[in-house]
């Protein structure tokens, strides 16, 4: 406790005259003790606690002339006492590893959905028709996080269009295909089991930058939990702050199936009233259809493609009632 309070309290030394409460000879109540945790040890050595007093700051000459390998040496044996924690080189490899596999499979049209919905469920059906038809539109690779649910049905579209397939799975992914970092079907080479959500991440926006006025490439946001709004909203940031990383301007459509994200839409034009979004800001950033022909329409005049290589094949489609995925068979 000793040890500790001379590190820990080195602040408190000036201002407190005896250790055992008095000050001016007057007694007073003892101060209580700091729970248990205040007095554990810091992972980083006591010289670089900083107290500043009489607008000196104590420690700095020790400080300055510490040399860049004691400060690495000492940043790698924290690390020691963490083991959960994960080198950032092994990150780095792990997004360079992602970038091989869009270099290898291609850019394209990249979708952000639910891995709870079951293939019984329209907003299935509605994902896989209209992945089907991007990819024929556009002639280009589709991209998911090679999960089930509305990624799966993005694939089975794709697919069904005998256009390239490629993915990144997570390790843990809610639904189904949990206990296994494999794909039920896909080939390996098509996708990568992913450890970090931040290479996960990069490796999905990297697969929808446009590089040359010719990609044709999309991110289509359907309908989904808290992982896909944080990707959606992330992107959207990027989009909104430049920082997307593509040469060429990206289509960002939202897929508003059965006014599922009428709510959130909601919000976005109560934050418009509060101030904290300009007007016309988040209409900027992305176009949200109601519906597939209304998206598949987007993207063909977004991309100039003529009347005549518009042949969508839809299926008729009426408004449905809420139907919970929870409970759709």
């Amino acid at each position: 406790m000793e040890a500790a309070a001379s590190s820990a309290g080195a602040g408190f030394g000036a201002r407190l005259s005896s250790p055992l409460g008095f000050r001016g000879g007057h007694p007073r109540s003892p101060r209580p003790l700091p729970p248990a945790w205040c007095l554990r040890r810091p992972p980083w050595p006591a010289s670089r606690l900083v107290c500043r007093e009489g607008g000196r700051t104590r420690g700095a000459a020790s400080r300055d002339h510490r040399q860049l390998g004691e400060l690495e040496a000492e940043a790698e044996g924290s690390l020691a006492v963490e083991p959960g924690r994960s080198s950032p080189r092994e990150v780095r490899e792990e997004m360079a590893r992602c970038f091989d596999l869009v270099r290898r499979l291609g850019r394209g049209a990249v979708y952000l959905g639910s891995s709870r919905v079951p293939p019984s469920h329209p907003h299935y059906l509605q994902t896989a028709e209209l992945a089907r038809e991007i990819a024929r539109l556009l002639d280009c690779t589709t991209w998911t996080g090679a999960g089930p649910g509305l990624m799966d049905a993005a694939t089975q579209g794709a697919l069904e269009a005998q256009k390239p397939v490629g993915g990144f799975k997570i390790a843990k992914e809610a639904g189904e295909w949990t206990t296994s970092n494999f794909h039920p079907y896909l080939p390996p080479e098509s996708y990568l089991t992913c450890r970090f959500f931040s290479a996960r991440k990069h490796g999905l926006m990297d697969a929808a930058v446009r590089s040359n006025p010719t990609d044709r490439t999309a991110v289509v946001a359907l309908p989904g939990g808290i992982g896909t709004l944080d990707e959606l909203f992330e992107i959207m940031a990027l989009i909104q702050l430049e920082r997307i990383g593509s040469t060429h301007p990206v289509p960002f459509l939202l897929l508003n199936y059965d006014s599922y994200y009428s709510k959130l839409l909601d919000f976005l034009n109560d934050c418009q009233e509060w101030g904290t979004v300009a007007p016309g800001e988040v209409a900027s950033l992305w176009k949200v259809c109601d519906g597939n022909y209304e998206a598949l329409e987007y993207l063909a005049e977004f991309y100039n493609i003529h009347a005549a290589c518009r042949n969508y094949h839809l299926s008729p489609h009426l408004k449905q009632e809420k139907t919970s995925y929870a409970t759709s068979s």
